[in-house]
């Protein structure tokens, strides 16, 4: 019996057309247009029910099912934002060519690929926030050199960064880019050195190469050279611009035009903050359900171009003084001058988003209400400028001049586009009336059709003497004038016969014919001439780009200047003295977040806070849970970023010498996934803070040490205070909260380290916060009675109390530690203490050379009087082991010994 021949499977010409779409684009979700419906095939067909909750059917495809689910049209706004932010790519495949009875299926293409980092819609966008595409590379080998580049198609923006993986690292975290472009060899360790916390898109290895990145970036800006940009030498920056420029390249971005710059992110401008004390301070989010970061509370901004301005600048403080003093200025003349304030806060209401919807101009992608809105936005440029102008304040003044209300684009858009146009450009009644003639003979003809066709009738009539000649209108062909068969001989020769009746006879006229056009056609002849002068006025617009771009950019700035001044007349801010001393003196300093969350009728208590490296450089506060050590740390902090970030600060006075780096190491979380727990999180940071100080360095430590045993962690604590203190390098200014007391020996033996508690009242066996720091350390932790807060059942309060209390009676030596602590000269504290003299000179001061320095810390381990025990029994054993010479003992010696100590145990 003869084999089968296997049938070809058989597909038809819309699935072929689709299949042949799909392979250009296999890691996409292919959106494609059949008629008034976007449908999805096969597996995303799947992937689209599942994750928008539509129905899963399926289409004959030749003789077998293929899986189907689609959605209408004009519902694309209501899916695509779900499609994206569940992790999808998404092309849209849109008809090129109308329908016809002539042709069997109509031409598609892909118009646009849609990924998280290349959004431009507004519901996919938050007014306030980036919409980052960034691009990491890196040079390997062994001195590893990272290149970053942060593009947002929706504004134009596009930055560049070169540096070491921590500066990266930064950087990734301050931005939060949506997608992340990768090369494909570095698709794994990629999660292993910035986290897994981004969406990846691995890209081909070729793409990342010098001679293409540079011909690619150097076509975009129409230039021979990157000079001009301050990023000739940044080479792994620029593989990394090139990258993102050929990703938009091939996901049909082609239309860049408003992307007319790029700046570089110079690491020595800005304070560097990296990822942890981003976290820790809460400056852009909060870890904690219900928890306010800090550019909530700063964010007064009215336009979206202000607002994510305004996130740059509380990530990216200033270290150049003069910088910071200008915008203290600009502040310190609007809060000065109240109705100043009111005015330019009611005009930028007006502006809206410029950025973006100049920036949906090249993209093709603007409507024609964004059109009128951005003339709107440009004719309130205008009175800012005059108020600017006359403010008094010469930075207001400069930047009066910067703006340009470009009276032309204006005067253009308002006399081409109807005052409230239809956002769909294919609804009509976009372009004014009186603007274009064509344009109005045909909207009048929709109008006043009938009136035309009574004017022709009636002229008609006169011109022949025919007094009852009528019109009339059937599908075969169309208009026609009808005469009696009484008048038929009147008729005149150019008129043309179409029909014979028993009693009449019809004709046609070239005129009526042409009206006749007109009429049938009117509505598609309309929105024909209607899409043709929309596209040439969005052409015109397409020049203005840069002067736009720039009225944005001054308008963001103003705007967060302004927020500053609101920020600091609503809630009593000060202005801050900026000066180039390393001190940093806060008097009454509050915390910017917590003060807004307090209650009706609760007060949030200030604190004085001095710090400098010659007499007061490292503060030790003790005191218990809940009693605001944190709240202090941070609040230090958050004052001297917000003073240089332009800002008055929470405070009745605060004088600040500049800072350069701010290092938190507070809290404890776990990083499971790369296998790292609480401890080593802790110490990673930790090590982090102690390989990077500078004098210029705040560093707040919280808690140091609590992740491990108790001795272990008295010992870290400790050794990492001395360090800060007597490392010879360099004197960070440092908040050092912790639990362990016993870390209060530390001011007698360093001379720059002083004790603070945070003072608390004891009433009737509870304790009451008092959440103000004062002088001298605390001896107790009061953790049973935080417990016992907490609702920590009786049972267990009372017993832990009795627990503490045997182990207080049985604690050795309750005197000090001996901690043998190493002064700055390296020698042991207890030895300069007495007045010795090492090496016959008397010592002191800053080591003179590192090597000093790095072997102060080589000293025998420290014996703490707590490390000894709390059993009577170890510490005789204790005592009698020291005693013993085991170099002068026999083996029988030995064994005599170890019997005695054995009936001690006994």
């Amino acid at each position: 019996m003869a084999k089968a021949s296997k049938k070809s499977k058989k597909v038809t010409p819309l699935m072929a057309q689709y299949n042949k779409v799909k392979a250009k684009h296999p890691d996409a979700l292919l959106l494609f247009r059949v008629g008034d419906f976007y449908e999805t095939f096969g597996e995303d067909a799947v992937k689209a029910s599942q994750t928008l909750g539509i129905t899963l059917t399926s289409r004959n495809n030749g003789g077998s099912d293929v899986e189907l689910a689609g959605f209408p049209y004009h519902s694309l706004d209501v899916y695509l934002p779900r499609l994206i932010k569940s992790g999808f790519r998404v092309a849209i495949c849109e008809q090129l060519e109308k329908p016809s009875k002539e042709k069997k299926i109509v031409k598609r293409g892909v118009t646009e690929i849609v990924t998280p980092g290349l959004a431009t819609s507004d519901k996919l966008l938050e007014h306030k926030l980036n919409n980052f595409l960034a691009c990491v590379t890196y040079s390997g080998g062994k001195k590893d050199l990272f290149g970053l580049a942060l593009l947002d198609i929706s504004t134009g923006e596009f930055l560049v960064a070169e540096g070491a993986a921590d500066y990266v690292d930064k950087l990734l975290q301050s931005f939060q880019p949506k997608e992340v472009l990768i090369s494909k060899e570095h698709r794994k360790d990629f999660p292993e050195r910035f986290g897994d916390r981004f969406y990846l898109t691995a890209r081909d290895e070729w793409i990342f190469t010098e001679d293409y990145t540079q011909e690619k970036l150097l076509k975009q800006f129409k230039a021979i050279t990157l000079k001009g940009f301050g990023i000739e030498g940044m080479k792994q920056a620029q593989i990394a611009a090139g990258g993102v420029l050929h990703y938009l390249e091939s996901t049909e971005n082609r239309n860049l035009q408003h992307v007319t710059r790029i700046a570089r992110l110079a690491n020595d401008r800005y304070v560097w903050l990296d990822r942890f004390t981003i976290r820790n301070l809460e400056l852009l989010y909060s870890p904690h359900d219900g928890g306010v970061p800090l550019v909530n509370v700063m964010d007064h901004t009215v336009t979206p171009m202000g607002g994510r301005l305004l996130r740059k600048w509380v990530v990216l403080p200033l270290i150049d003084v003069e910088a910071i003093r200008a915008r203290h200025s600009v502040v310190r003349a609007f809060v000065g001058s109240p109705v100043l304030l009111q005015d330019v806060d009611a005009a930028l209401k007006e502006i809206g988003d410029l950025e973006r919807l100049i920036s949906k101009v090249p993209l093709g992608r603007v409507n024609p209400r964004e059109v009128r809105a951005l003339a709107q936005a440009l004719c309130a440029i205008g009175p800012i400028k005059k108020l600017l102008a006359g403010s008094g304040n010469e930075i207001l003044s400069a930047m009066a001049k910067k703006l340009d209300a470009l009276p032309a684009v204006c005067d253009e858009i308002n006399r081409q586009v109807k005052e409230s146009p239809a956002v769909n450009l294919n609804k009509g009644g976009v372009i004014a009336d009186d603007f274009d003639p064509e344009l109005d003979d045909l909207r009048d003809i929709t109008r006043n059709g009938k009136k035309r066709l009574a004017g022709i009738q009636e002229r008609e009539a006169k011109r022949t003497g025919i007094t009852n000649l009528k019109i009339g209108f059937n599908n075969v062909f169309g208009y026609y004038l009808e005469v009696t068969n009484k008048h038929k001989n009147d008729a005149p020769p150019e008129w043309t016969r179409k029909q014979t009746l028993a009693n009449a006879e019809r004709y046609i006229t070239e005129e009526l014919k042409e009206l006749e056009d007109k009429i049938l056609n009117a509505e598609d002849l309309i929105l024909q001439r209607e899409e043709t002068l929309y596209e040439e006025l969005v052409i015109w617009l397409q020049q203005y780009i840069g002067p736009v771009q720039a009225n944005a950019l001054h308008i963001g700035r103003l705007d967060c200047l302004l927020s500053h001044a609101k920020l600091a007349n609503r809630n009593r801010y000060c202005e801050p003295v900026l000066d180039d001393t390393q001190d940093i003196d806060i008097e009454e300093g509050r915390h910017p977040v917590i003060e807004k969350q307090l209650g009706v009728g609760e007060r949030y208590v200030p604190n004085d806070v001095k710090l400098d490296t010659s007499n007061q450089q490292i503060i030790m506060i003790t005191g218990p849970n809940m009693a605001g050590k944190s709240a202090l740390l941070r609040q230090t902090a958050l004052i001297s970023l917000m003073a240089q970030m332009g800002s008055f600060v929470p405070a009745k006075a605060a004088r600040l010498g500049l800072v350069d780096r701010v290092f938190t190491r507070v809290g404890a979380s776990d990083n499971i996934s790369s296998g790292e727990s609480t401890f080593m999180v802790e110490m990673n940071e930790t090590a982090s803070i102690m390989n990077n100080i500078t004098d210029r360095s705040l560093i707040l430590l919280d808690e140091i040490g609590r992740g491990t045993s108790t001795f272990d962690g008295i010992s870290i604590a400790w050794a990492i205070a001395e360090y800060l203190h007597s490392n010879g390098r360099a004197r960070p200014k440092t908040l050092f909260a912790t639990h362990y007391h016993e870390l209060n020996e530390l001011a007698d033996r360093l001379d720059r380290v002083k004790n603070y508690s945070i003072a608390i009242k004891e009433h009737a066996g509870k304790i009451i916060f008092l959440r103000k720091l004062i002088p001298g350390g605390s001896a107790h932790s009061f953790g049973i009675h935080v417990a016992q807060m907490a609702g920590m059942p009786p049972e267990i309060v009372h017993r832990a109390t009795d627990i503490l209390a045997q182990l207080e009676s049985q604690h050795i030596d309750q005197g000090s530690l001996d901690m043998g602590v190493p002064t700055e000269s390296g020698t042991n504290s207890r030895v300069a203490a007495a007045g010795d003299k090492p090496n016959g000179k008397k010592q002191g001061g800053v080591p003179a050379s590192p090597k000093i320095a790095a072997n102060q810390f080589s000293q025998p381990a420290p014996q703490l009087s707590i490390f000894e025990t709390v059993d009577p029994t170890a510490g005789k054993l204790k005592a009698m082991l020291e005693e013993l010479n085991l170099n002068q003992m026999t083996p029988i010696e030995c064994m005599m010994k170890l019997n005695e100590l054995k009936a001690v145990l006994a």
